[in-house]
């Protein structure tokens, strides 16, 4: 059984607009960052006298890690804040890959921070290099907010360690998921004893200021975004859902309603993260695309059946209670330059895809949709993509194993040979990593400049 909804006249409205991409504002803000870390520096270089012996050395340079750390540590909250100018323009996935990597150079220079720092202050009590343990505890019972700032460190660690590649993998996504969330704590733990112990806030008061502006504007963003707007967002839309209903084996589709939902600002290509208040699934939050265009009284998300979470949502019940976060992610329409677009689905990576599909401008010919899946029982919602291929004009295709499992070729030469202009379009698509790589390799083979290539991975 499958289930038809269609966007109605905003969607029809939507493929009549003028192409107006939006450029992204990643580089500026990177700019920014740069400026930001090269003020961090001048504020250590300026409060750091004329240093001749080892002791002095190992001290200051304990210093600058630490700031450049206390600096990093309020970013990665900021990605964390889910600020629409970053999850929309830039993208969740980028945001999401900043965020890790700004997590790892934090770590970096906390163990770089403690190791040095502790080292000089071990040198100046008279003690050899392995008294570092000694001084460290010395430290932390006598000087003040250190108690505080080991326990924070120790949960820093701890998330570290649970985020990387292996150990995350091996864990259910809702307990990473919220031991993550203790990053807020462990930052506001080592927040004081940077104002407390810092030579640099001592000398200089007006950094100290900054230092409290900064954390206040990362904090005032994270209740905004993170608490406020959330609560604000499902007391006036009400949502629940509506139906529940089988597409293709393995995969549904929840139908969710609710009130004046076309005022939530949602794009085709987004994405919310879904809470359900039903047994088993309160206090699980996941990231769900739109299946559909958005329509005033109807949101509806497809999703494959690949987790404990994913299997229960077949178990739904019509009255079902929503909680909503979002709309994110930038896949939409403002990121496309060209007159013609390929669409790439993988999987359940249809779901953006299909409500693109629907609602991207373009005339009669521009858009074409390739839709790869193990078999043809495997092409969730392809009734509908046929009716809007007719109702278009746009082409449709479909990759799948040939009965033996052989996978179909999606390589340069293939896309050349079925879309011989493949390098004048803009290229949006979704679906696996390893897929999604593989035919974003075929994509640059094939003369699509990378920057023509949109895609986001929801992972994180």
């Amino acid at each position: 059984m499958t289930t038809t909804l269609a966007g109605g006249r905003a969607a029809r409205r939507q493929t009549m607009r003028r192409i107006r991409p939006r450029r992204s504002p990643a580089v500026p803000l990177l700019l920014a960052v740069g400026a930001g870390a090269v003020a961090v520096l001048w504020l250590w270089w300026t409060s750091t006298p004329s240093i001749a012996d080892t002791t002095g050395k190992l001290i200051a340079a304990g210093r600058i890690t630490g700031l450049l750390a206390g600096y990093l540590m309020a970013l990665v909250v900021l990605q964390m804040a889910r600020v629409p100018a970053l999850e929309r323009r830039v993208g969740s996935d980028r945001v999401a890959r900043w965020h890790a990597m700004s997590g790892r150079y934090t770590v970096t220079l906390v163990v770089a921070h403690v190791f040095l720092i502790m080292w000089g202050y071990a040198r100046q009590a008279g003690r050899s290099l392995g008294g570092i343990v000694q001084q460290t505890i010395t430290s932390v019972s006598t000087l003040p907010d250190m108690g505080k700032a080991a326990v924070g460190t120790g949960m820093l660690f701890v998330i570290a360690f649970l985020s990387v590649g292996p150990v995350r993998r091996r864990l259910p996504y809702d307990a990473w998921y919220h031991v993550h969330l203790l990053t807020y704590a462990a930052v506001f733990l080592t927040f004081w004893h940077q104002i407390t112990t810092g030579n640099e806030f001592a000398v200089e008061p007006a950094a100290k200021t900054f230092w409290y502006g900064l954390y206040g504007v990362v904090t005032a963003l994270v209740l905004w975004y993170r608490v406020i707007t959330p609560v604000r967002l499902n007391m006036r839309h009400r949502m629940r859902v509506e139906a529940v209903v089988e597409e293709t084996p393995g995969i549904v589709s929840v139908l969710i309603g609710g009130r004046r939902l076309h005022r939530m600002g949602a794009e085709a290509g987004q994405f919310f993260r879904w809470r359900f208040k039903a047994p088993g699934m309160r206090f699980s939050s996941h990231p769900y695309s739109l299946s559909a265009a958005p329509r005033p009284d109807m949101l509806r998300i497809t999703v494959k059946a690949i987790g404990d979470h994913t299997s229960r949502l077949r178990e739904l019940r019509p009255g079902t209670k929503v909680w909503a976060e979002g709309p994110y992610g930038a896949l939409t329409a403002q990121r496309r330059s060209r007159g013609k677009v390929l669409l790439v689905a993988g999987g359940v990576g249809i779901t953006p895809m299909r409500a693109l599909f629907e609602t991207l401008p373009g005339a009669a010919g521009d858009i074409t949709l390739l839709y790869r899946a193990n078999s043809t029982q495997d092409l969730a919602l392809w009734s509908e993509l046929a009716k809007i291929a007719e109702e278009r004009g746009a082409r449709l295709m479909y990759a799948v194993n040939s009965p033996d499992g052989e996978r179909p070729d999606i390589s340069a030469e293939s896309l050349r040979r079925k879309i011989p202009d493949v390098d004048r379009h803009d290229v949006f698509m979704c679906g696996p990593p390893g897929f999604a790589q593989s035919v974003y390799d075929a994509l640059r083979d094939a003369g699509v400049p990378a920057r023509r290539i949109h895609h986001e991975s929801f992972e994180m």
